[in-house]
């Protein structure tokens, strides 16, 4: 395996990736980390707009408090992730920040670098709620070429994984 392909947020299912990528067999020689802003944070009204909408939207943002705060975010992600994976001993690690939907952006970003695999974790989302918000795992494994590997949240915090992204978000 070459190159793989890791979505990552601040939800208890991303935090599973690690351990996820932690356990397989055979490191990859790059891993491309992931993670996409979402302009209208939980809102399910930006899964309905469509690509000129979506460059509107995009456009209106850009230079405002909101837009500075999703990137502040999102840098945090990034370094947190970056740092874990680092530590890790692995060395090549290309960060990419997108906007948008999700589950588009990651499949977007897995066929323009070519991954082997891509890593989600899942938010673990039932019910009428995953009916009424959709699933970003379900929808890349729907649109995905390359294999999907789900991570599902732990139960508890893994080796202190949790306790220091929660940590470093605070910082």
């Amino acid at each position: 395996m070459k190159k793989v392909l890791i979505a990552v947020d601040d939800t208890k299912g991303s935090k599973g990736v690690l351990s996820v990528f932690r356990n397989l067999v055979r490191p990859p020689e790059e891993v491309v980390l992931l993670h996409v802003e979402r302009l209208e944070g939980r809102s399910m009204m930006i899964d309905m707009l469509g690509e000129a909408e979506m460059s509107t939207l995009k456009e209106m943002l850009r230079g405002t408090e909101h837009k500075e705060a999703l990137d502040r975010k999102a840098e945090k992600i990034i370094s947190f992730y970056r740092r874990e994976l680092e530590d890790g001993g692995l060395v090549s690690v290309k960060a990419i920040v997108r906007e948008g939907i999700p589950s588009e952006e990651i499949v977007k970003v897995a066929e323009e670098e070519g991954v082997d695999l891509i890593i989600v974790g899942s938010n673990g989302k039932k019910g009428v709620t995953r009916l009424i918000t959709g699933c970003v795992s379900k929808s890349v494994e729907g649109g995905a070429k390359a294999p999907v590997l789900v991570s599902k949240p732990a139960e508890a915090p893994d080796s202190g994984t949790e306790r220091a992204y929660a940590a470093s978000a605070l910082r």
